[in-house]
């Protein structure tokens, strides 16, 4: 099947906010970061420091640059997030023995069992959002916005490659 053209829309119609896809995305995800941050902070764990556990949650040992990429963040905003994670006892930083430039990223146990406390306030908060909507249509508000952010990476993989010498700030390209 070939992929469908979607119109494009005149510029004056962006003039109004709300028929932004990228304004409605942002303030959702402001609306459902609020959400969670009011019932993970009960744990110790801010909005700023969530995506970091998320990341290591699913993969341990990563370098702090590695996972700046992987959470889309920029470094210095990394290491405040990590350097609060730490001194809350979450996770650990370990010298590699490769490369004495680089720190890896680990877990402390109780970095570990904050998941079973937190990830339900996700599906909590998620609940909440998808409230008289009808499964089916939250199934294709997944499948399109999987799809605009594979779209938007694509565009910027094809203007990178373009644009030879254009280096975009490390956490730009985010998956």
């Amino acid at each position: 099947m070939a992929a469908k053209k979607t119109p494009v829309q005149s510029a004056h119609f962006y003039d109004n906010p709300m028929n932004s896809i990228g304004y409605l995305t942002r303030i959702t995800f402001r609306s459902f970061s609020r959400n969670l941050e009011r019932r993970t902070l009960e744990f110790g764990v801010s909005a700023g420091q969530w995506p970091f556990l998320r990341a290591l949650w699913n993969e341990e040992g990563m370098t702090q640059r590695e996972l700046s990429r992987r959470v889309g963040m920029r470094e210095p905003t990394t290491v405040t997030a990590l350097n609060g994670m730490e001194r809350a006892g979450f996770l650990k930083r370990v010298p590699s023995k490769e490369d004495r430039r680089k720190v890896h990223i680990f877990l402390t146990a109780k970095g570990r069992r904050l998941r079973e406390k937190l990830i339900p306030c996700v599906a909590e908060v998620n609940a909440i959002a998808a409230n008289e909507l009808d499964p089916a249509d939250i199934a294709i508000l997944r499948r399109v916005l999987l799809k605009m952010s594979e779209n938007l990476a694509k565009e910027e993989s094809n203007y990178l490659k373009s644009h030879s010498g254009v280096v975009l700030p490390l956490g730009s390209a985010t998956p």
